[in-house]
């Protein structure tokens, strides 16, 4: 359905920027880079209060599922609206409860809904990882906690601990400090840590985690659980390839480690599965649940193994826990998304859209890698003229990941993890007890020889005057990765073709017109962006 026109206020909209700069507070982060006063929303179109209009690729950080406003979430809403429920009732059992808890299990993994708990936390992701945290402690009776490079799990202080970014010393939450943590390296192929990428830095990377934990030396005593992103969002749209995942949820079974699933940004559906973990079939202990489950209003949850179901009443609390309109949204999202077949519809349309990218960056260097899974899509840009560190192999400028994590064949022919001698049920450890990645004796170590060249420089001035372009063409895009220089798409799971192949024009445009801008020059970086343009209008939106 199309927007009904507003009539354009640029001053109207001025004004209420300029007042949002003079009493917000100097934390504010989107108002900066999107300078825009959105005063009406349907599916993926937003609309300002000056008239001018987007397409959304940012989802309000992948709350909306469905995109804004949606018919199903709007019913919702209003039919508890219309009964006179209470609105808010704390931790009290109530009819809308029931039901989201009921969609809720209808989606998990069978083996964990089969023996799970729900914990309704306070109405932001990071508070359920709080509780995750703080539950798993309190199971296994440990302090320590393995998290990732990379990772982000929130912004209180606990969930910063685990996060990659890592707080200054001493930051304690949840009795989780930042020393408490141990830091393992997370696949990431095109910059790779140990610099080979592809499937061999997958599995020396999964060696590494083994051999510490089992390393009495190793600085890692027996930790209180395992904390990971099925795709790394905030770190850059990274996925865990599948192969990988599995070795991790056998190296915290075969040790007693819960396992925590943080699927508050990849889960309903966004990665082309339903939860993100079901695309390499693992079940974890914990899952960590926000965003999208409340249908874009405030609502995060743990969903837990009820072994682990060990804490006093009161352990976890949150006034905002009993969120009556956020359950309704959230039930009418889940039933949607899974009757609708919408996770699958994100793995067809995420797969052409990185298809086309990956087509696209022929030809332009500045375009470092092109990644991601169903409709989470990353685009890395880099400094090439910056040159690349001493080594042979692979350039990977401009190339995908070599172990594609929907099992597409890598080079060669071969895919990932898939013909792999270990296949093991996720509880069971590996025959014998042995890496899967170790090889026969006689045989030669895998890519013994596949050194590959390190990657350009990030280049995060271009990926912001590249969102400012984008912005100039009515497309709304984030930021993020290890220094900002990632282009992150997050369209609603209903984006029709037609918007996605406006979202790929405007986006390829808007690449090549600030990769113009940049020049040639040496480390040469686009310039601040100008005021923008009135974005163009189109019968897609």
């Amino acid at each position: 359905m199309a927007l009904a026109a507003v009539p354009g206020d640029g001053g109207a909209t001025q004004g209420i920027l300029r007042r949002q700069a003079l009493r917000e507070s100097a934390a504010r982060t989107y108002a900066r880079a999107l300078p825009i006063v959105p005063v009406r929303a349907r599916g993926m179109t937003v609309e300002g209060a000056d008239g001018r209009r987007y397409l959304d690729c940012l989802s309000g950080a992948g709350a909306l599922a469905l995109g804004h406003n949606h018919p199903v979430v709007l019913d919702a809403i209003r039919a508890v609206l219309d009964s006179e429920a209470p609105l808010q009732v704390l931790d009290l059992a109530t009819p809308v409860k029931d039901a989201f808890t009921d969609e809720l299990f209808a989606t998990l993994p069978p083996g964990l809904a089969s023996r799970a708990r729900v914990q309704f936390c306070g109405p932001a992701g990071t508070d359920a990882v709080e509780a995750a945290l703080k539950l798993v402690r309190t199971a296994t009776g440990r302090d320590g906690l393995l998290a990732f490079s990379g990772a982000y799990h929130g912004m209180t202080a606990g969930a910063l601990a685990a996060s990659g970014g890592a707080p200054a010393d001493g930051v304690m939450a949840a009795g989780v400090a930042a020393a408490d943590v141990t830091r393992l390296p997370f696949p990431y192929d095109y910059r790779c840590p140990f610099g080979v990428g592809g499937e061999r830095g997958a599995e020396l990377a999964a060696h590494w985690a083994e051999k510490l934990l089992d390393d009495p030396k190793g600085g890692a005593p027996h930790p209180a659980g395992m904390i990971l992103e099925p795709v790394q969002g905030e770190g850059g749209v990274i996925p865990a390839p599948d192969g990988w995942l599995r070795r991790m949820r056998e190296i915290t079974a075969a040790r007693s480690i819960p396992l925590i699933a943080d699927e508050v940004q990849t889960g309903v559906g966004r990665t082309g599965a339903f939860w993100a973990v079901d695309h390499s079939g693992v079940e974890p202990d914990v899952m960590v649940l926000s965003k999208a489950i409340g249908g874009g209003l405030p609502l995060a949850v743990v969903v837990y193994r009820e072994d682990l179901d060990v804490w006093p009443p009161g352990a976890h609390a949150g006034t905002f826990r009993g969120n009556q309109l956020a359950m309704a949204a959230g039930a009418a999202t889940l039933a949607h998304v899974r009757q609708n077949n919408l996770a699958e519809r994100a793995a067809t349309v995420g797969g052409r859209m990185l298809e086309r990218l990956r087509r696209f960056v022929a030809g332009r260097p500045q375009i470092g890698d092109v990644r991601g899974r169903g409709l989470m899509i990353g685009v890395e840009l880099v400094a090439p003229e910056a040159g690349f560190a001493a080594g042979a192999g692979v350039a990977p400028t401009g190339a995908g990941p070599v172990a594609n994590p929907d099992h597409e064949e890598a080079p060669g022919g071969t895919t990932p993890y898939e013909a792999s001698r270990y296949e093991v049920s996720p509880y069971e450890a590996s025959p014998g007890g042995g890496a899967p990645y170790e090889t026969s004796p006689g045989e030669p170590a895998p890519y013994a020889d596949a050194m590959r060249t390190a990657a350009p420089p990030a280049a995060p001035a271009l990926a912001a005057a590249v969102q400012q372009e984008c912005l100039r063409r009515g497309l709304i895009v984030e930021l993020g990765g290890r220094h900002g220089a990632v282009i992150r798409l997050l369209p609603p799971l209903t984006i029709t073709d037609e918007q996605t192949e406006a979202v790929l024009d405007r986006l390829t445009d808007a690449l090549d017109a600030s990769i113009r801008t940049a020049g040639t020059r040496s480390r040469e970086l686009p310039p601040t962006a100008a005021p923008f343009a009135p974005p163009s209008t189109g019968d897609h939106r």
